[in-house]
């Protein structure tokens, strides 16, 4: 399966066999187009897509010593992310899938970081995910394929949003998650006292804009060297990040288990789910609550094309059909098309 991902700010594609071997892969990042502004520019992002997958779809297919007459299917992102990155990957996917006569799969995103923990090794349904990134954070019951609960949601910013945010007003550039995460490793964590959004009331749900107010206020009200506060303050953040997390995953780990009996693992996935201090504390759960846990690797927690392959080949296998080449592109794209509105739903005593 051919897979290509353009819902925001990589571009990638990748060719994976059904059983799991990712024969090739490359992942474009746009990381120096947008860092003089400071975050993702979407005009920026769909020229650049543009410009660069159909040379990486020649890279893999050369690397893999493949014709697309040899491929069962073509599968691109469309939804949810940027309208005009999602329409270059899926007019390029469809455009091959008609030139060569190929089924043509439209893949859910998030229904890609959820089930990648399954193209690592072998996870079996039902699990509980916590899937955060830099435009999402929630918690899914994932039930089987194609059938996935949402458990709760962010009321307002997703955590790798918040992460891009304080790392900015703290001055450390774009992309600020990986920046403050270093930065955080050399600070003390327990110097500022930080809120913890929604800690300890009822529900799953998320909020993270108190919590970046109160990093701003903190950080200009300090007066000595930045040296002296910067790391402190970014370990505080982080701590406090990690804190919510595993409180609210913990609350979704007990109600998973009332709707699904034989639960028995925890997943984190999404771009935030490269971070230590996060990795670490959610397998603490994991084993104070006796699952098992799984994180992808590293270089499959931000945006790729191999688990869009893979999230097509899950689903041919599942017995879903191929999508029609009308299949349109959508900004927004509910894996739980019956969850409620999570606006308000969080903050009930």
């Amino acid at each position: 399966m051919l897979g290509l991902e353009t819902s925001c700010d990589e571009t990638a594609a990748a060719l994976v066999r059904a059983d799991g071997v990712v024969v090739a892969e490359r992942v474009r990042s746009q990381l120096a187009e947008h860092a003089p502004f400071g975050g993702v520019v979407p005009e920026i992002a769909a020229r650049a897509h543009v410009e660069a997958l159909d040379h990486l779809i020649a890279q893999v297919m050369a690397e893999a010593g493949t014709g697309f007459g040899q491929l069962k299917g073509v599968a691109a992102t469309t939804g949810p992310g940027l309208i005009g990155g999602l329409m270059v990957g899926a007019v390029t996917g469809k455009a091959i899938a008609l030139a060569h006569r190929l089924p043509f799969w439209a893949i859910n995103h998030l229904e890609g970081h959820v089930l990648t923990p399954r193209l690592v090794a072998p996870a079996p349904f039902p699990y509980l995910v916590l899937l955060v990134s830099g435009g999402h954070c929630q918690l899914v019951l994932a039930e089987e394929v194609g059938r996935y609960r949402r458990l709760g949601t962010t009321i307002d910013d997703a955590v790798g949003e918040a992460f891009d945010k304080v790392a900015k007003l703290l001055g450390l550039g774009y992309p600020g998650g990986p920046a403050l995460e270093r930065l955080a490793s050399a600070g003390d964590p327990a110097r500022f006292a930080l809120p913890r959004p929604l800690l300890g009331r009822p529900g799953c749900h998320f909020s993270f804009s108190g919590l970046k107010t109160a990093v701003l206020h903190l950080a200009r009200a300090q007066t000595g060297s930045a040296e002296t506060w910067q790391a402190d303050l970014a370990a505080g953040f982080q701590a406090a990040v990690a804190e919510t997390l595993v409180d609210r995953t913990r609350r979704a780990v007990v109600l998973a288990r009332d709707m699904a009996p034989g639960l028995d693992r925890l997943v984190v996935a999404g771009g935030v789910a490269a971070n230590a201090t996060v990795r670490a504390r959610l397998a603490d759960l994991a084993a104070a609550e006796g699952l098992t846990f799984s994180a992808p690797p590293l270089r499959w927690c931000g945006d790729n094309a191999a688990m869009i392959a893979w999230a097509a080949l899950e689903r041919a296998r599942a017995g879903f059909a191929p999508d029609s080449l009308e299949a349109p592109v959508r900004a927004r794209w509910p894996l739980d098309p019956a969850a409620e509105p999570a606006i308000g739903a969080g903050i009930k005593a």
